[in-house]
């Protein structure tokens, strides 16, 4: 099952998620070989959208927010964009948009930075939106990373929270076909955090000196590790000196919020003649949602309803579409 386990460091002005996508990850990538066996993601598109529902796991955990944490990777090459998106309940769904070739190693760069002009934005869109309100967004350029070479997500994000929240970050992240996972290490300011032993301030040198210390071991984990290693055995290997306050495990799963309410609202965004136009070509609209490859198929009278108002429409039916 898939899980996600919060911890502080004890006396320590540090904090850390673990995340591992198993069942929930599994779920994703059935729906998409259900739906269209022949459009299956290519291995590398598969790993970049795996290192996305962990890294946006991870950070929608982090934050008290009811709304939905939406991460998007947009630009040039052939995925024209790739989509995560994470409820505040952890539950996600995530799908990109291929338009072309993509070798078998490809990386980022490659695979949406071909041109330098890739970006990542992370959207907190909330639940209920009061009058006025808008969706925060963020936005960084994929080629602003500190490390040298081509950018991975893990440094592309760690630049996100450095910049957008001030947090110093370290990300590990990996993906194959059966788990998707990744860990995140941040520091926190020392004043006022309930964590920090009684008594102790730490001066900002010393608070960085104890973050650079657990990232540089959260960096020794390997991809292979994190992959395979259960979460207690990743803890005890990595931070077998420190004394770790944990919280209860979370648990994502896959959830997709399409409906056939919401499939109805976009078609009446086309306009009822272009709706007109493909029923006459092709008999009915079929809609096929993107993350979890549900139909919705409309006839005629299905459309017809769509641009009747409210008032003018007979009595709904209970035959099941």
């Amino acid at each position: 099952m898939s899980e996600l386990h919060k911890f502080l460091f004890e006396g320590l002005p540090v904090r850390g998620n673990i995340v591992r996508l198993t069942d929930a990850w599994t779920e994703i990538l059935s729906r998409r070989r259900a739906d269209d066996a022949a459009s299956t993601w290519p291995w590398p598109v598969v790993e970049l959208l795996g290192e996305m529902a962990a890294a946006g796991a991870l950070m929608q955990s982090n934050i008290k927010f009811n709304g939905a944490l939406v991460m998007q990777i947009f630009g040039e090459g052939p995925v024209k964009v790739a989509v995560a998106e994470v409820q505040h309940d952890l539950s996600l769904r995530v799908t990109a948009k291929v338009v072309g070739e993509v070798a078998a190693g490809a990386h980022l760069q490659e695979l949406v930075n071909v041109n330098g002009r890739g970006r990542c934005a992370i959207t907190l869109d909330p639940k209920d939106r009061l009058p006025g309100q808008q969706a925060y967004q963020g936005v960084v350029p994929l080629n602003a990373t500190t490390g040298g070479g081509a950018p991975r997500l893990a440094d592309v994000l760690e630049h996100y929270m450095r910049q957008s929240e001030q947090l110093d970050t370290k990300l590990v992240l990996a993906a194959n076909e059966s788990v998707a996972a990744g860990l995140l290490i941040q520091r926190l300011p020392a004043e006022g955090g309930s964590h920090i032993a009684a008594g102790t301030e730490m001066e900002p040198a010393e608070q960085l000196e104890h973050f650079n210390r657990i990232a540089t071991l959260a960096g020794s984990l390997t991809a292979q590790e994190l992959l395979e290693l259960d979460v207690e055995t990743i803890l005890r290997r990595l931070f077998w000196e420190e004394k770790l306050l944990r919280f209860d495990a979370q648990t994502p799963r896959f959830h997709c919020t399409c409906s056939r309410e919401r499939v109805a609202g976009m078609i009446r965004g086309l306009g009822e003649e272009e709706a007109r136009g493909i029923l006459a070509e092709r008999g009915e609209i079929d809609v096929s949602c993107d993350f979890c490859g549900q139909h919705y198929r409309f006839d005629a009278v299905d459309a017809a309803q769509i641009f009747t108002s409210p008032g003018d429409r007979p009595p709904g039916s209970s035959t099941m579409h």
